[in-house]
């Protein structure tokens, strides 16, 4: 048994941010920089640590496991532990890169904002929430950082929540995202009492063995997958998303990149063993609400001004990706994290560049801009090895990860392997688009457009060397060392297949040039928004806002709105009405006790005074006779009661 090394502190990563919260809580505003160094400090510490874990497994070290008893339901145990394997060293290293550049790049794209101390606060409780998800060992633990995460997400996204259109898209992304927790959560419930046992590992090696039932494992499955809808916003409850567009740039980059959204992705490969064993229609599922999202996202990157809804409406598309290939085995398994750890980097770079560019020109709309390559050269470059990556093109990042989809999709998923090949193509036209719009012809803004400080390059540069860098994991030479890494088994090979290789970059390339034909000179009207009902179908997003706003929203409002009126005209006026005549029942009854009961008292005390007092008026009368008198007749009686005695 090899030693546990470093693997046995990857608990530390995700403390580390929830430590960091608390200081910038507590003493952030008393900082110099207003916190942001506790942050930075405790999340790159945590980068640190997630590669030496790593290591432990380049080196050959097997998986760790620990837990601690947190308490008891009747035979149920319910534990605190990390399960640590290659796959969440990998998470690890993905989710403290990413958090690490957004927390540096924030410095100065928050600066000067009211809330900058609360911003790294939250920013930190989200990490820490991630982190939590990547290790956990169990359902439930998994379940808290998944729920936290939600919570903070309505926070960030609502930041700037004076403006009513950014609090809305918080509350429409917190909403819809617990639509799909309802199903998550029931699915968890179906393991637990089906298994007996919380523990992650464990009920993949029941379902496995085959101790579970078929039925109750597809239920499971299929509930389970409801909160991946939720989380990595596919068909039906993609359309959070896009109106989280309204938070921070830098919360954009985190949530859309490397942690909320690939939380749903994690969660169905982490238990993949019960997709696996469910019926095979379940995976077919799977496989269908993938493609479609996959394609109508990408359609709607097309008519997209504002940049960061393209961006949105690409991770949409991207995590489709890798949904859809979660149906094709493990190989297409193998295949969906490895584009969930390249699309990390170059989604990241892309978002965090699209926020240089806005914070230059201080709008998000591509016909405000225009012309910044030259103003812009440090955004300009690394904003376009970030597109390239998202277009496919060789031998950038995202070339090598969607070979591996499009291998894994060609081997008896041909409809799949069509339906993401003409994704691809339509991805490399809208990047184009977005990059001929916000960098060539003339600047269409007002103002004078500028660089971005070192604190927001910095992050862009870090990111494009990695978007360069990591796609050779998946190259023929290091593929089966990145996937043993991660899976600790020989993964189906996916070869390097020419035709599949030729076909992806043909319509990469063909995108970026049609794009290239189509924005290469100025128009005074975007092409994509003059293609009559089609762009009005891809405006207006398919209705799919329209029939949730027309059917779910204001049906459930208005019926609200009349349960209330009929509660407060029925039930709350009757409890006052009730509660007024017993007021005045009761003060009548106050009143009657005054009168009868004290005044008669007062009264009568005062009377018996009165009586008393006349008495003893005739007897203070001031005769000397008189009272010599009485007082022989007092001595009289008084011999006589003692005389008798």
């Amino acid at each position: 048994m090899t030693s546990p090394g470093f693997a046995k502190y990857a608990w530390v990563v995700a403390a580390l941010p929830i430590a960091s919260a608390g200081l910038t809580l507590f003493f952030g505003k008393r900082t110099p920089g207003r916190g942001w160094i506790y942050g930075v400090l405790t999340v790159g510490a945590g980068f640190v640590l997630s590669l030496l874990v790593l290591w432990h497994f380049v080196q050959g070290g097997g998986v760790y496991a620990s837990s601690v008893d947190w308490f008891r339901v009747g035979p149920l145990r319910f534990e605190i532990g990390q399960y640590v394997d290659g796959l969440t060293a990998v998470m690890l290293i993905v989710v403290t890169t990413v958090s690490l550049c957004v927390h540096v790049y924030s410095i100065g794209y928050m600066h000067g904002d009211q809330r900058f101390t609360w911003f790294y606060v939250v920013l930190s409780i989200f990490t820490f929430a991630m982190l939590t998800v990547v290790v956990s060992d169990n359902l439930f633990q998994l379940l808290v950082g998944w729920e936290i995460m939600g919570i903070c997400s309505y926070l960030l996204i609502g930041h700037w929540w004076e403006e009513h259109v950014n609090s809305s898209a918080a509350i429409k992304a917190f909403i819809t995202t617990k639509t799909g927790d309802v199903p998550f959560l029931f699915g968890i419930f179906v393991l637990v009492v089906a298994t007996g046992t919380t523990n992650i590992h464990q009920i993949g090696e029941l379902v496995g063995a085959g101790d579970l039932s078929r039925g109750v494992v597809s239920a499971a499955a299929l509930l389970l997958f409801g909160g991946a809808i939720g989380k990595s916003a596919q068909f039906p409850l993609h359309v959070w998303l896009p109106d989280a567009m309204q938070g921070p740039t830098p919360v954009s980059a985190l949530i859309h990149a490397a942690t909320m959204v690939a939380a749903g992705v994690y969660l169905v490969g982490r238990l993949f063993e019960v997709c696996v064993h469910a019926d095979p229609w379940v995976l077919q599922v799977v496989g269908i609400v993938g493609g479609i999202t996959a394609l109508g996202a990408a359609l709607l990157g097309l008519v997209q001004d504002d940049i960061k809804r393209v961006l949105a409406y690409s991770t949409i598309s991207q995590l489709a990706y890798m949904v859809s290939l979660m149906s094709a085995g493990p190989a297409g398994r193998n295949a969906a994290f490895f584009h969930l750890f390249t699309h990390a980097f170059f989604k990241a770079l892309l978002f965090l560049g699209s926020g240089a560019v806005i914070h230059a020109v201080h709008s998000n709309n591509m016909s405000e801009m225009g012309g910044l390559r030259k103003p812009m050269p440090i955004t300009f470059w690394t904003f376009v090895i970030g597109s390239a990556a998202l277009a496919g093109i060789p031998p950038l990042a995202g070339f090598w990860s969607k070979d591996e989809l499009l291998a894994s999709a060609s081997k008896g998923h041909e409809v799949v392997f069509v339906v993401l090949l003409l994704t691809a193509l339509v991805t490399a036209f809208y990047t184009t688009r977005m990059v001929m719009l916000t960098f060539f012809g003339e600047y269409r803004g007002h103002g004078h457009p500028h660089e971005a400080p070192a604190s927001m390059t910095g992050p862009l540069v870090a990111l494009a060397a990695g978007t360069v860098g990591v796609g050779f994991l998946g190259a023929s030479f290091a593929h089966a060392v990145f996937f043993k890494w991660v899976f600790f088994e020989e993964p189906e090979a996916i070869r390097f297949v020419p035709w599949v290789a030729a076909l992806s970059t043909g319509a990469a390339l063909l995108g970026v040039l049609v794009g290239v034909a189509v924005y290469g000179r100025a128009r005074e009207r975007d092409p994509m928004l003059a293609m009559g009902p089609f762009t009005t179908l891809l405006v207006r997003k398919y209705f799919m806002d329209d029939l949730y706003m027309k059917g779910i929203v204001l049906p459930v409002r208005d019926k609200v709105s009349a349960f209330v009126y009929w509660t407060n005209q029925n039930v709350l006026d009757g409890i006052v009405n009730g509660a007024a005549r017993l007021a005045r029942w009761f003060s009548r009854g106050v009143n009657g006790f005054d009168r009868t009961v004290v005044d008669g008292a007062v009264n009568g005390v005062a009377q018996t005074a009165g009586f008393t007092g006349g008495l003893l008026r005739y007897l203070q009368s001031g005769n000397v006779q008189r009272y010599a008198a009485l007082l022989f007749a007092g001595v009289v009686v008084l011999a006589v009661i003692f005389t008798r005695v």
